[in-house]
């Protein structure tokens, strides 16, 4: 087996070796040390990555390259979330019909698309507010 992190299988090897020395009444000891290491290199290399990309969005925003719109990425998100709640507006209508009514047909619409409003809503880019000058209101 090829040691993609060497120093990590350094480490193994030395908790294994320490095993063997110390025997089984230390095995939790030994496995939670060797496992803080492995946190400590997962937690390394996950800030990497992230920072990489972080790194990688900024040239693209300086180089004025635009990043895909919102509205494209988003389109399979909200389509999946509108789907699901009027397949689930179906029961949930039926229980509010069977249980209040007209009055819980219409509360229950009310929430659905109170719901689906705030989804919509949510995930839209806020332009920043800018202030009118007294030239903006002059016609």
């Amino acid at each position: 087996m090829e040691a993609r992190d060497p120093e990590l299988k350094k480490d193994l090897d030395a908790t294994l070796q320490a095993r063997n020395e110390l025997g089984a009444e230390y095995d939790s000891a030994l496995i939670e040390s060797f496992l803080e290491k492995v946190e400590q290199r997962l937690d390394s290399t996950v800030d990497r990555r992230v920072r990489r990309q972080l790194a990688e969005k900024q040239m693209v925003v300086a180089r004025g390259n635009a990043p895909s719109s919102p509205s494209v990425e988003g389109f399979g998100e909200r389509f999946g979330f509108g789907l699901v709640s009027l397949i689930l507006a179906v029961p949930l209508t039926a229980i509010a019909v069977v249980n209040a009514g007209f009055k819980g047909l219409v509360v229950c619409w009310i929430g659905i698309v109170a719901v689906n409003a705030v989804h919509a809503l949510h995930g839209r880019p806020r332009l920043p507010r800018q202030r009118r000058t007294e030239s903006d209101w002059e016609v």
